[in-house]
């Protein structure tokens, strides 16, 4: 059975006179576990504060079904060699696992003598509650750091989902374009054969330029009108002699007419006109391959423009100017797989000239990444988010919007609430709406949420001006 030096020995009590740890040990209750054994279970009565005699304790709190490590109770500073329920805590019942790290010999002593305790020893009462105060800490940093590494992962999904788009055109287009440079020299050959004089080639050129400048301006077909064109322009081919459905297609999204067709036919003369047709269809494809080349690498270039505005990798720990819209719409763009993958409508109501105000810039951009993912989660195929800013005195308003289901009125008092959440294990941590209410509240503003089926309002006051740093 355990001595009164051994309890000593813990750190908690090493202070107390040999009554007082008489009276613990008479009212204790003693265990001993192997490795690995349970020592508290998720969801059963938090009734007990335990002594660590001997060993170490891991805690792992429950998210969501999911048991994520959070703590190890030590015989050392931060946790006093005790765990479980302290004096004057809220706490009903346990929030997670906890299991014996080696060989662990612990005392249990029910809280229905914290009083008796309390009157016996107040020091002793103030000192536990500072080990709880620092474990309460422990506990927040480590959700902070599982919301980071949340709001990471939904980033990292984002950011893959929006590279390997242009990254595959990039790569399809590179073996294309291989492709019809060599085929270049075949139909370059067989041109020359067909005796085309320089003055012929220039007449092309100028006019496929004419086309290319006049795209903007031509009015935008519809899907039929555009196949029945393109099969117009592969009838009028074919009468030709030319059976090419590539050609049909080029000529057709360029907005070459028959008649233009017809009077480049008699300019060439027929043959030279049978030659040309598969030349300048690999050529004007090949430009348009170009172009396309350099819009996926220029969406590359964009996204990197926007993950780097998004975590701010230039950030310091003050204040600083901060674009509203800016970071909203880099949180788009970096969640525009999502909305995609829905069909979701964006629609922006932004304030004209709306002040740019003093933040910590990435901690807001994860604001809007958890309220946005949430509203996308929310939303079915089809659905529509809309996001509005405004300006009202020195506050600047931002509401984010979606006409999904709705929030049931019995849960909505508890959204903000640390680890609540809707979703199935494994699609949220319940952390996110806590963080961002703790990120705006830092930046000494509000949120707010107001809900009806087909209308969620998430609402977030922000200052203009700040008197001092948020703390």
């Amino acid at each position: 059975m355990p001595t009164i030096e051994e309890l000593k020995n813990v750190i908690a009590f090493n202070e107390l006179p040999d009554e007082h740890l008489r009276w613990i040990l008479e009212r204790s209750e003693y265990q001993e576990l192997e490795d690995g054994n349970l020592i508290a279970r998720f969801g059963d009565p938090a009734d007990a504060m335990w002594i660590i005699l001997e060993g170490k304790v891991t805690f792992y709190m429950n998210v969501n079904g999911i048991q994520v490590y959070y703590y190890t109770f030590d015989n050392d500073q931060f946790s006093g060699g005790v765990g479980g329920i302290m004096p004057y805590s809220r706490m009903k019942t346990i929030p997670g696992y906890s299991y014996a790290v080696g060989k662990v010999r612990v005392l249990r002593l029910h809280k229905m003598y914290f009083h008796e305790l309390e009157a016996l020893n107040p020091d002793l009462i103030q000192k536990l509650i500072g080990y709880m105060t620092e474990r309460a800490k422990s506990f927040a940093t480590t959700k902070l750091q599982h919301e980071k590494m949340n709001a990471l992962g939904i980033l990292a999904a984002g950011i893959a989902h929006e590279l390997n788009n242009p990254a595959s055109a990039i790569q399809g287009i590179s073996s294309d374009l291989s492709q019809r440079l060599d085929r270049n020299f075949e139909l370059t050959e067989k041109l020359l054969e067909c005796a085309m004089t320089p003055g012929q080639i220039q007449h092309i050129r100028l006019l496929v330029k004419q086309k290319e400048d006049g795209q903007a301006e031509r009015p935008k077909q519809t899907a039929l009108q555009r196949m029945r064109y393109e099969e117009e322009i592969a009838d009028w081919l074919e009468d030709q002699g030319i059976v090419h459905p590539e050609a049909a297609e080029t000529f057709s999204d360029l907005g070459f007419s028959i008649p233009e067709l017809e009077s480049l036919r008699d300019d060439l003369g027929k043959t030279a006109f049978i030659c040309a047709i598969p030349w300048l269809e690999n050529l004007i494809s090949s430009q348009r391959i170009i172009k396309d080349l350099a819009n996926a690498s220029t969406r590359i270039s964009n996204l990197v423009l926007s993950i780097k505005s998004h975590v701010h990798m230039d950030r310091t720990k003050d204040l600083q100017p901060t674009d509203i819209h800016k970071g909203i719409d880099t949180t788009l763009t970096l969640l525009g797989f999502k909305l995609r993958e829905k069909n979701i409508e964006v629609v922006k109501k932004y304030w004209p000239n709306l002040p740019e105000i003093p933040a910590h810039i990435s901690e807001l951009n994860q604001v809007w990444t958890n309220l946005i993912d949430n509203a996308i989660f929310a939303l079915g195929n089809n659905g529509v988010l809309t996001i509005e800013t405004a300006l009202e005195h020195k506050t600047v308003i931002i509401r984010i919007i979606d006409n999904g289901p709705g929030i049931p009125q019995e849960i909505i008092s508890r959204i903000f609430d640390p680890f609540f959440t809707t979703k199935k294990v494994g699609e949220g941590t319940g952390i996110g709406l806590d963080i961002a209410n703790r990120v705006v509240k830092r930046h000494n503003g509000e949120i707010k949420v107001n809900s009806k089926p087909g209308r969620t309002e998430f609402s977030i006051y922000l200052p203009t001006q700040q008197k001092e740093a948020p703390k």
